[in-house]
């Protein structure tokens, strides 16, 4: 396959009703990679929906990408770093000492690839295009984890990293861990990515499960 230009996409007004209306707008930018050798790796929880709606449009390997956000000592809320499969660690320099939060997450890391069997649904697959969605980009943290993962499973693979939403700070930085972004909407007053949905529940286990089962079973 001949190298496809790395580009942004920034649609004006996006408003998203859910994440499965913000994956099928995202899936129409990757229309061009139907047909070839793609495998899409959604972050769960919050990503599995949106990753769900590019792999059914593509026909394509889909599976998940377990990366944990590290949270700044007394307010967890706020990313400071994060981990992913592999023994990938991206943490601020000026953070003091998270250790017990990195072990409290990397728990929770190994519980959801063992609850979504993480990795199976694309074993012995090698792609030639690796596509890694969210459903939004906030520090980009997480994010950068999860890409520097990938990156380590598929190294020869054009990596590209998809959401619908993100700061533009946090996109602007994570060019340094892909070959090319792909985001809908990139807002200057971005606060955090739910309020860009009409409807951002929490997404359960077992919705997770459930999309990698169907898009598993719609490939059979």
């Amino acid at each position: 396959m001949g190298a496809l230009p790395r580009r942004f996409v920034y649609t004006a007004g996006v408003i998203f009703k859910d994440r499965n209306d913000a994956g099928q707008k995202l899936a129409k930018e990757f229309l061009e990679y139907k047909g070839h050798s793609i495998v899409v790796l959604a972050l769960p929880r919050g990503g599995v929906p949106v990753g769900y709606e590019v792999a059914r449009a593509l026909r394509c390997p889909f599976d998940t990408i377990v990366a944990r956000k590290i949270g700044a000592p007394g307010n967890p809320e706020y990313a400071v770093g994060a981990i992913a499969p592999g023994g990938i660690r991206v943490i601020e320099d000026w953070v003091g000492n998270v250790e017990s939060v990195v072990r409290e997450e990397t728990r929770e890391m190994e519980r959801r690839i063992e609850k979504y069997k993480s990795g199976s649904f694309v074993h012995g697959v090698q792609p030639d295009t690796v596509i890694v969605v969210d459903d939004g980009i906030a520090t980009g943290k997480t994010a950068a984890a999860a890409l520097l993962s990938a990156r380590a499973s598929y190294p020869s693979a054009k990596l590209i990293f998809a959401a619908p939403v993100g700061a533009p700070d946090s996109v602007a930085e994570l060019r340094a861990y892909t070959d090319e972004i792909v985001c809908l909407k990139t807002p200057p007053d971005f606060g955090a990515v739910g309020e860009w949905y009409e409807y951002f529940p929490q997404i359960s286990d077992a919705e997770v499960i459930e999309c990698l089962e169907k898009t598993s079973k719609s490939k059979d």
